[in-house]
């Protein structure tokens, strides 16, 4: 869902980030304010003014998205939830959890937490606008806050609709959840309405464009299209983890796999090793003790008239806690680490022990697997 981010500073100890597809989205937002709502809603002002108003109102709702996050986050953090980060993108903002909610009460209690902190914003930027109108504030200054206080409420009631992974859609599942007792049915349902209310975005994004609203039919569409994407992928999230709770990473570990010492050349790595085995990481092992992998990506980096020079050694990445993980942690930690990382392959150690590594294409063929014979969809 996410691509490339920037890490723009720390929050309660949560990490805020910004993917570059939010700049997108405060470029248009500015603009759309500047040449289209402040104008029409605040008529006489000058140009300066309107763009003026345009950009102090996409920061106000950057600030306004950060503070429904943060709801969020605080909440998870308060039931034991940990939060990698919030990140802002081109659909709004995400507080990025590592795991689930335990029971229908943590998931009711973090989903409601953003709608209300919308609402109270809502209600602070509605009574500063009343308070600068009544001490003679300039239109631009009551016009902001009039504005944020309309879009804090809109963004409350639009995350209220029962649509998984809407807040709504999360609070759909935890009644669910409590009502039946059974959160993969409860998830099944609410990403089904999710998908449903992307449906009808989309319809009305398409309407919209045919009636000439191009601008605004293509963002209900591309609104509806994601929708329907998020709630998929949650559900799939779920089954995921459903399958492989419980389940180590020893269990999908492949032991003994080929490795390479630091002072193979670089050549004799593609062309002994990559174009033999075919695969896109090597541990890097000396004296048996593992100093860390090379990959493809290694390779690349290389200028090609130096691979027959330059020592696998040398452009190796060092042994950590984002390529290494231990035969006894939880299968759903190393998923996560070749998510982040965007790696295939793991190497499983103890310590600076090589016991063997376990690859992305094993486990999912497990899960498949497990996902049909228990009926798990």
């Amino acid at each position: 869902m996410l691509g490339r981010h920037i890490t723009l500073f720390t929050l309660f100890g949560f990490e805020v980030k910004l993917d570059f597809s939010w700049i997108f989205l405060a470029l248009l937002i500015s603009w759309s304010l500047a040449t289209g709502y402040f104008p029409v809603t605040y008529t006489g002002l000058s140009a300066t003014t309107y763009w003026t108003m345009g950009i102090a109102g996409a920061l106000g709702l950057f600030f306004s998205i950060i503070f429904h996050e943060m709801s969020h986050s605080l909440v998870a953090r308060q039931y034991g939830l940990p939060i990698r980060g919030i990140t802002l993108f081109i659909f709004g903002g995400v507080a990025e959890m590592e795991e689930e909610p335990k029971d229908a009460k943590t998931e009711f209690l973090m989903a409601i937490a953003g709608p209300i902190a919308s609402l109270l914003l809502a209600l602070v930027f509605g009574l500063c606008a009343t308070i600068s109108i009544n001490f003679g504030a300039t239109a631009a200054v009551s016009g902001i806050f009039s504005y944020l206080s309309l879009i804090n409420g809109v963004l409350a009631l639009f995350n209220l609709v029962p649509a998984f992974p809407l807040d709504g859609g999360r609070v759909l599942r935890a009644a669910l959840w409590r009502w039946k007792g059974d959160v993969r049915w409860a998830t099944r349902i609410a990403a089904r309405a999710g998908s449903g209310f992307g449906l009808v975005l989309i319809i009305l994004g398409v309407l919209n464009i045919l009636s000439g609203n191009f601008v605004g039919g293509m963002w209900w569409f591309l609104i509806g299209m994601f929708l329907i994407g998020a709630a998929r992928g949650s559900y799939i999230q779920l089954q995921t983890r459903r399958a492989f709770e419980g389940e180590t990473v020893a269990r999908f570990m492949t032991e003994s796999p080929v490795t390479v010492p630091p002072e193979l050349s670089v050549a004799q790595l593609v062309d002994d090793y990559v174009y033999t085995y075919g695969h896109d990481m090597f541990p890097v092992l000396a004296s048996g003790q593992l100093l860390g992998s090379v990959t493809i990506h290694d390779v690349k980096a290389l200028p090609r008239e130096k691979w027959a020079s330059t020592q696998i050694g040398e452009i190796m990445t060092p042994r950590s806690e984002t390529n290494t993980i231990g035969p006894h942690e939880d299968a759903l930690k190393a998923l996560s680490l070749m998510q982040r990382g965007g790696r295939s392959r793991l190497m499983v150690a103890d310590g600076s022990r090589l016991i063997g590594i376990v690859v992305l294409k094993d486990m999912l063929k497990l899960m498949s697997l497990k996902l049909d014979l228990e009926n798990l969809d």
